[in-house]
């Protein structure tokens, strides 16, 4: 049996919850707010923020699997693979067999890639200074510490 103490506390917490307070509510505005951004300022219309993020993934570790995408984007396996799939229509990338293992599918950057990169850097940049808004230099710097703080692996948590 509850005690009352205990009771009363629930349902004081559950009066004062207000949903559109949370962090996941916030954090998903912030992230549809800048998903927006990023489409009303690419340099191409046609490229996706995810799609973006596999580019600079490959400029910066070199050749990968989609496995090694997954890990370097925080993009799902499915989701990887239609990136993939996209970008190579549109030659900004080119697929190949490892050398070591016949069976792994390596994704690399084409040079249409690495010019599309070099063109939407300054707008990526313009992007990342309109989702930060109003911040001031301290608040900016204080969020980005906050959020790496929220996804450091050795929390355990995933």
């Amino acid at each position: 049996m509850e005690e009352p103490d205990s009771a009363a506390r629930q349902r004081e917490a559950e009066d004062s919850y207000v949903f559109s307070d949370q962090v996941g509510y916030l954090l998903r505005r912030a992230y549809q707010r800048h998903l927006a951004i990023f489409q009303n300022n690419a340099c191409d219309a046609h490229l996706t923020s995810v799609q973006f993020s596999t580019l600079c993934a490959l400029r910066d570790g070199g050749a990968q699997s989609q496995g090694e995408l997954v890990k370097a984007t925080g993009v799902d396996q499915a989701t990887i693979r239609g990136v993939i799939d996209r970008l190579k229509k549109r030659g900004l990338v080119a697929l190949f067999k490892d050398e070591q293992d016949g069976r792994k599918v390596m994704t690399t950057l084409t040079a249409q890639g690495s010019a599309l990169l070099e063109q939407m850097i300054p707008c990526a940049a313009r992007i990342t200074e309109l989702t930060f808004g109003p911040l001031n230099p301290v608040e900016r710097t204080a969020l980005l510490y906050t959020l790496r703080r929220m996804l450091d692996e050795e929390t355990g948590e995933p």
